[in-house]
């Protein structure tokens, strides 16, 4: 709390407690000192107390002095402990500064189980079918496989009169040796698409007649079944045997994956995951909404019918559905809050409100764009069964309905309202019954008559380097007239932009998995200013997590959640892992583009240091197709004297030379010895060639350099001075950022960066946790590696002014972590910052450097990364005189 809001609780201004010498804030926190040995009693009587309900306290706490006892109203979770160890206990009052956490939801083994089994048939009947491989037969195989899934989904859940009819009639009609595997099931398929009364002019079998007329266009069409070798026929029995049942829906996400080819997948950016994952976005997204809304009405039966009324409008829509997984969680959590709502109103059996065709979607591939028609099916079917009662269930799911409102095509070209239209008004607030007037809008507190549309989903990544032409122009058709950089955007920020356009036209909040790139680098000033001109603001956002899925082999990817909306939300969440690899949920007014509790301010390329930083620039460019450079081998086969090796020969570092410590070196001439340097054979040889290489380019410039071909192409530095360096790219598993100190003589190259001066201090500043977060936030990855960039990190970096003795400190700390690093030779900084095997005199350097550096900020160590950029972040503000980009929601900016 503010100091202001402190004086006014205690001058009991504010003090809502009823008990004697108690301290009670509203919607805080209830506290009772006391005399010793009454803590329990104490503790008692605030939990008893009427005015820490009515007050809606989250907490109570008692205190003799000695000890203090504290309860979380909201959990039931409890504290004691001696009072001087208070401090040590400082999370569990968390919650009082916004902050929250959740425990993770694990998968079951079985669904990873069903994926390997289903790769493992896919891949055995494309070698005993490899025709069926080729583009023309694709669509046959994967209707096949389609086909199959939902067999042993049916047989498992008594769609089919048997148990494991499916499985076992195919086990038992087929040879074993798999001769007829295949007509077996193509009888099969022929009876499900066939209607019962015109079943004996088909003159079917009766062990195919058994099975029921299960239509929706999934067995119509082609009936063409693989052949089957033996081993196939094997794999096919070890899938049915399954319980499909008990298999959440998003294996069929997983299957796709797990029999999709790598180079298919890969381009598409397909990354399939568990339900806890798809729950990260969809719970802030609106689930987490609906349930507080449950909770709110307890058994009001108006409140809970409204609701209800509320959800049977919802449009989820996923403009980059593949195999359904988000539309699927989303409608069975849905239908789980809606049976609370029939259970509490004593309506357990009725027929759900919610239509599946309220979940909409749009997928590129006819296959997945199937399968996610067919999981909602499923799904809806399972909820029947589980809140309906199987009887119920199995009565209106056959035959299935053909309609298809999964669209299959380019959702980067298609028109977004022309497949989930802007909501109408048709919701109407009803009372009970018809003697009771309805409650108007205000008092039951229903938002958005005319209904709400959530996006959401995880579209391609694709970065502007591996996007195909026929990408590239999707974008340019978004971003054309918008911004004259498009070309730098990654493919997924084609949905982030349709997306804020839909929602000028309807009531919409969407939400993406994207890789956190994102929100990084040069794609934030070229994205975001777009999405926010279109009155678009970060409603919610997750930080940087691994994105797993449940295929066999489960690719990971490192992204971000982000949450955008019209709606100016009073606290907008911010969630992240902590160490223990729960969820912490942090309330801010304000979401940066970078996921920052921050103003929105965009941090733009710097041509010169916003603070009193030294000047860093690129290393030198050789451009001379290897021939100034020299390998130890190289270098030894010129056969140069000491003398020679001394005045030509300097010591060259790459960011893997200065990394890893490998030995490499480069002719280094001078203006006045290039005669003496030209006239020793292998020298001149090599001069040769740069010049012939040069004066070939297609660049000006470059053949402008064919006229000194004895220099780098493009040189930075110029005497003998030390150099601070800096590697362009560096492992982003490393705890601090590799820079160092070279000595005079040396030559750096353009893959690092470098500072040219004696400014020591200045390795304080690179080599702290301060500067790392800065540019793991502001100067974007290749891939997950740090990527450095003097304009964008080095030159925007704040740093309060600096005294004297600040640089002097400094400067002694960046002594003493090159001090312990030596300690340590030959080890390489590779070796040295090995996160598990770090040495604890260079750690210990580090931390000393941390604490002097942060203390000059702020007074103290920084807590985290979070407090560390929420800082830096204001800082900036105030040194740029930035305002916060101006977003207009609700009529204001």
């Amino acid at each position: 709390n503010k100091p202001p809001t402190i004086k006014r609780l205690r001058s009991g201004n504010t003090n809502k407690s009823d008990l004697e010498n108690a301290v009670l804030q509203t919607r805080n926190i209830h506290i009772l000192p006391c005399i010793e040995g009454q803590v329990s009693a104490s503790l008692d009587a605030l939990r008893n107390s009427p005015t820490t309900q009515k007050a809606k306290a989250k907490f109570i706490l008692a205190t003799d002095g000695a000890e203090v006892q504290a309860e979380n109203l909201g959990s039931g979770d409890t504290l004691a402990c001696d009072y001087k160890d208070l401090d040590a206990h400082f999370l569990f009052f968390a919650a009082l500064a916004g902050i929250s956490f959740t425990k993770s939801i694990k998968n079951p083994e079985l669904d990873v189980r069903a994926t390997g089994r289903l790769n493992r048939l896919y891949m055995e009947l494309l070698k005993e079918n490899p025709d069926w491989a080729a583009a023309q037969n694709r669509h046959d195989m994967n209707q096949f496989m389609a086909r199959i899934i939902f067999c042993f989904f049916a047989e498992d859940t008594d769609i089919f009169n048997g148990k494991n009819l499916f499985t076992a009639t195919t086990s038992q009609m087929s040879d074993r040796n798999s001769g007829n595997t295949h007509e077996i099931i193509a009888e099969l398929f022929r009876a499900m698409d066939t209607k019962i009364k015109h079943r004996t002019a088909g003159d079917f079998r009766p062990w195919a007649d058994a099975f029921p007329y299960v239509n929706g266009g999934l067995f119509t069409g082609t009936r063409k079944v693989p052949k089957f070798s033996r081993i196939a026929r094997t794999y096919l029995i070890h899938a049915g045997k399954l319980d499909w049942q008990k298999i959440n829906p998003d294996i069929f996400g997983s299957m796709i994956q797990a029999v999709t080819d790598e180079e298919e997948r890969g381009s598409l950016g397909m990354h399939y995951t568990s339900v806890e994952n798809i729950l990260k976005l969809l719970n802030p997204l609106f689930l987490d909404d609906l349930n507080e809304k449950l909770a709110e009405a307890e058994d009001n039966e108006r409140k809970l019918l409204n609701l209800r009324k509320r959800m049977s409008r919802i449009r989820v829509f996923d403009p980059a559905c593949g195999s359904g997984n988000f539309l699927v969680i989303a409608y069975k959590q849905m239908r789980q809050i809606e049976f609370e709502i029939n259970k509490i109103r004593r309506e357990k059996e009725k027929k759900s409100e919610i239509p599946l065709t309220n979940f909409r979607g749009i997928e590129l591939r006819d296959f997945p764009a199937e399968i996610a028609r067919l999981a909602l099916i499923i799904a809806e079917y399972q909820c029947d069964v589980l809140y309906r009662g199987q009887k119920e269930a199995l009565a209106t799911f056959l035959p299935l309905n053909a309609m298809n409102w999964i669209t299959c095509g380019n959702a980067l070209q298609i028109d977004w309202l022309s497949v989930c239209p802007p909501t109408g008004t048709a919701v109407k607030v009803v009372g009970d019954d018809l003697f009771n007037t309805p409650l108007n809008q205000a008092e039951i507190d229903f938002e958005n008559e005319g209904g709400e549309t959530y996006i959401c989903g995880n579209p391609p990544y694709l970065g502007s380097t591996w996007q195909s032409k026929e990408q590239k122009s999707d974008l340019e058709a978004i971003f054309k007239g918008k911004t004259k950089s498009w070309k730098s955007l990654d493919y997924v920020a084609g949905w982030f932009m349709k997306a804020a356009d839909y929602g000028t036209y309807t009531n919409a909040v969407s939400a993406f998995v994207s890789t956190n790139s994102i929100c990084q680098g040069q794609m934030v000033p070229i994205l975001w200013p777009l999405i926010f001109k279109a009155g678009h603001e970060i409603s919610f956002a997750h930080t940087s997590f691994k994105w797993a899925n449940l295929a066999s082999h489960n690719a990971g990817v490192t992204v971000a959640i982000v949450g955008i909306s019209r709606k100016s939300e009073l606290n907008c969440k911010l969630y992240s892992l902590n160490n223990d690899g729960e969820t912490v949920i942090k309330t801010t007014p304000n979401i940066n583009p970078y996921l920052i509790a921050a103003e929105t301010t965009i941090v733009n390329k710097r041509m010169a240091p916003l603070s009193e930083l030294p000047e860093m620039d690129y290393g030198n460019k050789p451009t001379d197709g290897g021939n100034l450079l020299l390998t130890q081998n190289e270098l030894v086969n010129l056969n140069l004297t000491t003398h020679q090796q001394e005045k030509f020969v300097r010591r060259l570092y790459g960011s893997a030379e200065f990394i890893r410590g490998i030995n490499r070196y480069c002719l280094w001439i001078r203006d006045l010895d290039v005669k003496e340097a030209g006239a020793i054979e292998a020298i001149g040889k090599r001069l040769l060639a740069v010049k012939k290489m040069r004066a070939s380019s297609s660049k000006a410039a470059t053949r402008k350099g064919a006229n000194t071909p004895y220099k780098f192409d493009e040189v930075r530095q110029v005497g003998n001075e030390e150099i601070i360096v800096v590697p362009k790219v560096s492992s982003e598993n490393r705890p601090f950022l590799p820079v160092g100190l070279l000595a005079s003589g040396s030559v750096i190259t353009d893959r690092n960066f470098g500072i040219y001066s004696s400014s020591f201090w200045a390795i304080s500043i690179l080599a702290s946790k301060l500067h790392l977060s800065w540019i793991a936030t502001i100067c974007g990855r290749l891939r997950t590696d740090f990527m450095y960039s003097n304009t964008l990190g080095w030159n925007t970096f704040p740093v309060p002014k600096l005294t004297e003795k600040n640089k002097a400190d400094l400067t002694r700390c960046a002594e003493d972590i090159l001090l312990a690093r030596e300690a340590h030779f030959p080890a390489t900084i590779a070796d040295l910052y090995k996160a598990d095997a770090m040495p604890e005199n260079l750690r210990r350097a580090h931390a000393r450097n941390d604490e002097t550096l942060e203390r000059i900020y702020i007074g103290r160590r920084f807590k985290n990364d979070t407090e560390r950029l929420e800082k830096l972040f204001d800082l900036y503000t105030k040194m740029t005189g930035a305002e916060a980009t101006p977003k207009t929601v609700k009529g204001k900016k």
